[in-house]
């Protein structure tokens, strides 16, 4: 039996209903027309993910089935299968509608529910209790839901012995962060190779405030082989033809007999019939096989453009604003934010103080023109004359500090909102993950923002970032000059970030350490052979809490963001 699957590769957005369900709807006819007697959407794909507490609202759930209601009408030719919250009894499902010949055949309940990371899904829904499985024909498929097959001995499992299903259709919503597609291909192929089964895999894709999903929607053949695979970062129709006689065959094996026969599944096992799934007799047109990332470099590029155009985009900013100081932060940013939403909606904003150098006033113009972005030049020197002028009494007999240099910081912060108000432009913040993580920046200063695109970027990562982007050009965008200055907030004379941090790769060393491996500070410490050092660097961190609650969203690159992995409290007294 020969089957045309249409993975459907879209790009929602939060609580657009309509809007999903129309573009959904497209999709489906598309895919129709071709041939496809499967069409298959990810995860709470008509209301987006993750909806967080708009699950709470009854009217948010009804539109949802109402919208799923239209959309079966459609399912005329093809098998539709789209994700969608659902209510009964007063609890809450993640589900999955099956619709056939415009109706909804069946409904699948996602039965492991995630509740760690960026995962919360077990304060919103209850797990589902069966092991579903369609029967078409001769054979069997089955739906189920993201998690359910990241876990050992899980729901596929007893849908494959016990239900037969010799093709598995995963509907997931499946963030990014760095090397994950690796983790994702390697899992899809074990599972099917371990299940004797097709195993279709649509993820979502677009950026959901910190969350990217990068897409890359696969299918795996019964023996492990990838058969085809999507695009990332961009939305795609993933069609493909199986044969799901070859799943047959290799489920003849005695072996596997035998482990079908000894089972016992965990879960009830219900059959809806929906009858054969003819053939497509349309040729399906060849495509090339899309290109994979090459190098963390491209892939973490790839979800900073995306995730910086859609949170723009689907907050209705046409345009963004930030500050150009001259340095490889906000030059990276710029040119993220360029390649996001184009060089004639980015706006650059060069603010030289008395401790500006000649130097970066020069490489923020360079850069502006390089990027093709225009350039505002506003000297902050009256303004900061009069906040000392003003302070000049409140002040007397105590020396210049960090105050006086948070207070240029906030002019800059007031600027920039104020062009932002004037204009709606977005702001985005240009601080990086290692600044970040200790403290090293001002509240309501480079704090002040919309969107932080690079904040889950470490300091040694930007500049490989930077030479990747400069790279795909044929002339480089950052300037030499840029790149290898010391870097400094140039807020007193002389000043260097590292009179106050140690140098980067030593730094970042020790904030992966304790951050995104939970290593204690002793362990850390015999690695690094300076106790004194790791010991100042966790005390930073500790103690910048209560500025990283108060930033604004950004990127999630890393396994572990701050935000939405991270959850510190602010008052605390505990001392790693």
């Amino acid at each position: 039996m020969k089957v045309r699957i249409a993975l459907a590769q879209v790009n929602p957005t939060v609580g657009d209903i309509d809007g999903n369900a129309s573009v959904m709807a497209d999709a489906v006819k598309s895919a129709q027309a071709q041939g496809a007697g499967i069409v298959a959407f990810p995860e709470l794909s008509i209301c987006g993910y993750p909806p967080e507490d708009l699950i709470f609202s009854r009217d948010f759930i009804v539109r949802q089935r109402d919208a799923i209601e239209n959309l079966a009408r459609l399912a005329r030719k093809a098998v539709v299968i789209a994700g969608f919250a659902e209510e009964e009894d007063g609890k809450i499902y993640n589900s999955a509608a099956v619709m056939r010949e415009g109706r909804i055949a069946a409904v699948y309940r996602k039965a492991a529910l995630p509740n760690y990371g960026v995962f919360d899904e077990k304060r919103y829904f209850t797990p589902g209790g069966k092991a579903t499985v369609l029967r078409t024909g001769r054979t069997s498929a089955a739906v189920n839901i993201c998690e359910d097959i990241w876990v050992d001995g899980g729901v596929a499992e007893t849908q494959s012995l016990a239900g037969d299903a010799c093709l598995i259709i995963n509907i997931s919503s499946s963030p990014f962060h760095a090397g994950k597609s690796v983790d994702r291909r390697k899992l899809v192929s074990g599972r099917a190779r371990d299940l004797r089964c097709f195993l279709a895999y649509v993820n979502l894709v677009g950026g959901q405030d910190e969350l990217v999903f990068d897409g890359g929607s696969m299918i795996a053949s019964p023996d492990g082989s990838m058969l085809c695979r999507a695009g990332f970062f961009a939305t795609d129709m993933l069609l493909a033809d199986v044969n799901l006689d070859e799943a047959l065959k290799l489920r003849r094996d005695p072996e596997f007999a035998a482990r079908q026969s000894s089972f016992k599944p965990a879960w009830p096992v219900p059959a809806v019939n929906l009858g054969p799934i003819p053939d497509s007799r349309i040729a399906l047109k060849p495509r090339a096989a899309p290109a994979e990332p090459k190098s963390p470099e491209e892939e973490i590029y790839g979800a900073l453009v995306l995730g910086t155009r859609d949170y723009a985009c689907k907050n209705g900013f046409t345009d963004a604003v930030l500050g150009l100081s001259g340095g490889v932060d906000s030059a990276l940013t710029a040119v993220v934010a360029v390649d996001a939403l184009g060089p004639s909606r980015v706006h650059g904003v060069a603010m030289p103080s008395r401790y500006s150098s000649r130097g970066s006033l020069e490489d923020a113009r360079a850069l502006a023109s390089n990027a093709g972005i225009d350039l505002l030049e506003i000297s902050i020197e009256k303004p900061f004359g009069a906040y000392l002028e003003v302070f000049s009494g409140i002040f007397a007999g105590l020396k210049q500090d960090e105050t006086e240099e948070n207070i240029q910081a906030r002019i800059r912060g007031n600027l920039l909102m104020a062009l932002s108000n004037k204009h709606d432009w977005l702001v985005l913040t240009t601080g990086n993950k290692s600044e970040i993580s200790v403290g090293y920046s001002t509240l309501y200063g480079d704090t002040a923002g919309g969107f932080a695109v690079i904040k889950d970027v470490f300091k040694t990562m930007v500049y490989r970032l930077v030479d990747f982007r400069n790279a795909k050009g044929q002339v480089p965008v950052i300037a030499r000059s840029i790149i290898e200055k010391p870097p400094s907030a140039e807020l007193k004379p002389g000043q260097t970030d590292q009179d106050t941090l140690p140098p980067y790769d030593v730094l970042d060393s020790i904030l992966r350490s304790y951050i995104e491996l939970n290593l204690p500070p002793s362990e850390i410490a015999a690695a690094h052979r300076d106790s004194s050092l790791v010991r100042k660097v966790v005390g930073m961190v500790e103690r910048s809490e209560f500025k990283r609650r108060q930033s604004p969203p950004g990127v999630k690159i890393t396994p572990l963001s701050f935000g939405r992995d991270r959850r510190m409290p602010v008052t605390n007294r505990f001392r790693a």
